[in-house]
């Protein structure tokens, strides 16, 4: 069994946190289980801590992965997990790459994904951001659902993050990798499902654990 890492301190993971759920696709186990609703650069200020655990991908629809992957890491850590998965969804292709697009991004690239549209007139396709929330082995997990409506077309921008060059929300005449992070943050998937994630903990009657680090 997957021993949980000590905690760490308060401000520590607060700034990590704070990185992770805006930039990164992580899983997360929640040994205190304690949150602040504020903005995204404050959202946690008790001891959250990331875990690399063998999970492996799984096939299905989105939320269905989603869910699947939370009951294996609560059931490995023995304890909550919150996890995050990241779609891109093609209209035209009936919501394909959806969870899979990491790997048609690593074997086609950016063109690769305009390809897959060429013989499609729709090039519609909206984002889509699910965390998944188990409090423990065998609960049901609770999942978050965050999407951004838009279109694929060519490359622009950096291409140091994903697929965001190839996706421009409706809206917008700037893909994802063009616009500022304040205005992505504002109107991305991510942004979106992390929302109703704090929703949730403002209004959960979760038990509040100390000890005493922070």
């Amino acid at each position: 069994m997957h021993t949980p890492p000590p905690p760490l301190h308060t401000n520590y993971l607060q700034m990590n946190i704070s990185k992770g759920f805006s930039y990164l696709k992580l899983l997360y186990v929640l040994p205190l289980f304690s949150f602040f609703v504020g903005n995204l650069r404050s959202f946690c200020t008790y001891c959250l801590s990331k875990l690399s655990l063998a999970v492996p991908e799984l096939q299905g629809e989105p939320e269905d992965i989603s869910k699947e992957k939370a009951r294996m890491a609560a059931s490995q850590v023995n304890g909550p997990v919150l996890v995050e998965d990241t779609c891109l969804c093609f209209n035209a292709l009936k919501g394909l790459p959806g969870p899979y697009i990491k790997w048609f991004l690593e074997k086609i690239g950016h063109e690769g994904l305009n390809n897959l549209l060429k013989a499609y007139e729709d090039k519609s396709a909206f984002a889509m951001c699910i965390f998944s929330l188990a409090l423990g082995p065998g609960d049901e997990p609770i999942t978050f659902v965050g999407k951004t409506a838009g279109k694929i077309v060519p490359a622009r921008g950096p291409s140091d993050f994903g697929w965001d060059p190839v996706f421009q929300p409706y809206g917008f005449e700037q893909t994802y990798a063009e616009m500022p992070k304040s205005v992505k943050n504002e109107i991305s998937h991510r942004g979106k499902a992390l929302a109703l994630v704090k929703e949730h903990f403002a209004s959960a009657n979760y038990t509040v654990q100390s000890d005493g680090s922070a």
